[in-house]
């Protein structure tokens, strides 16, 4: 086991169930280079091929998605090749409810969603926390046999992803080493728009936020970094993306659906805003998309039936 992964094994955390905070933190901690996040950590592989980061949702419950993620690979019969790493975003009611060292990174509320700076120890964006991670993974010197790099989220984290793969700034050692990157968007409640059209009617009196982030690319984040529009559509259309969508996710008064107008111009529910939003970049790339839409037959807003399913392993593990 490399020094990196012994790492991820210290300091065990409390488990104590909260209302207004995680239910669990996890129990691993990653050295970034401003603090340390906390992670959950799946078996290591003798040798590892594949590493697949799963983002959690608005519950920052990493553990869950964890074993979802290893549940999958198992079915897929990957796991004898395949790293799960879970990082967990803590928030300020987190740290409050279960204290940890000075030195893990927290947000406020969920600022990390969509990219926002850390509140302590440092001001460090979420998304250049899983930019660290990831180059961590493509470092040559530790994991020598990784082949390919799988970011996936489902709902909220589904947000994340589809918004980091968006933001995040290419990694060219990546190509020269051989090592694919795929991002897999489950069932998320929104998706960022390249410019002001949307697929369904609606008052921009009554929106006026409809096309700022993280529903547009107005008032981007820091993270950005002064990209264009047009240079974020240029990558973004690249890369690997697979959005997976199930087909019972149809509720339009699911608790957990953003229903705001923001959202609502994107589709009356997961599923069609899944597919509108494919259609509308299939529109906008009329000469090919490097992307994919995979749907899930007989299955809702449910994290891990989407990635169990044969079409989310085909998603996770699928070359």
């Amino acid at each position: 086991m490399n020094k990196w992964l012994l790492a991820l094994l210290i300091t065990c955390a409390s488990t104590q169930a909260a209302e207004q905070g995680v239910k669990e933190l996890s129990s691993g901690r990653l050295l970034l280079s401003a603090g340390e996040i906390a992670v959950g950590l799946g078996p290591t592989p003798t040798k590892i091929e594949r590493v697949l980061i799963v983002i959690h949702g608005r519950l920052r419950n990493a553990d869950t998605y964890r074993q979802s993620a290893e549940h999958a690979a198992e079915q897929a019969g990957q796991s004898a090749s395949t790293l799960v790493i879970a990082p967990q975003f803590l928030n300020e009611t987190d740290i409050a409810l279960h204290p940890v060292a000075d030195s893990v990174l927290r947000w406020q509320g969920n600022d990390w969603m969509a990219g926002g700076l850390s509140t302590a120890p440092f001001s460090l964006s979420s998304y250049a926390a899983l930019d660290e991670i990831v180059a961590r993974i493509g470092d040559r010197r530790q994991f020598p046999d990784v082949k390919q790099i799988v970011i996936a989220g489902h709902s909220g984290g589904a947000q994340v992803v589809q918004r980091y793969a968006l933001l995040s700034h290419d990694q060219p050692a990546f190509k020269e080493a051989g090592v694919q990157v795929r991002y897999v968007i489950a069932n998320p409640s929104s998706y960022a728009y390249f410019d002001e059209r949307r697929p369904v009617a609606f008052s921009h009196a009554g929106c006026a936020d409809f096309n700022r982030w993280k529903y547009g690319l107005s008032d981007l984040p820091a993270y950005a970094d002064g990209q264009t529009p047009a240079q974020l559509k240029e990558s973004y259309v690249k890369r690997d993306v697979v959005y997976l969508l199930g087909q019972q996710d149809t509720d339009p008064n699911h608790p957990a659906l953003d229903k705001r107008c923001e959202a609502k111009a994107q589709g009356a529910n997961r599923l069609a805003r899944g597919r509108n939003y494919f259609e509308y970049l299939k529109r906008l790339q009329p000469q090919g998309l490097n992307q994919q839409l995979i749907e899930v037959p007989g299955v809702g807003h449910d994290g891990d039936g989407m990635f169990t399913s044969p079409e989310g392993q085909k998603a996770l593990f699928g070359q």
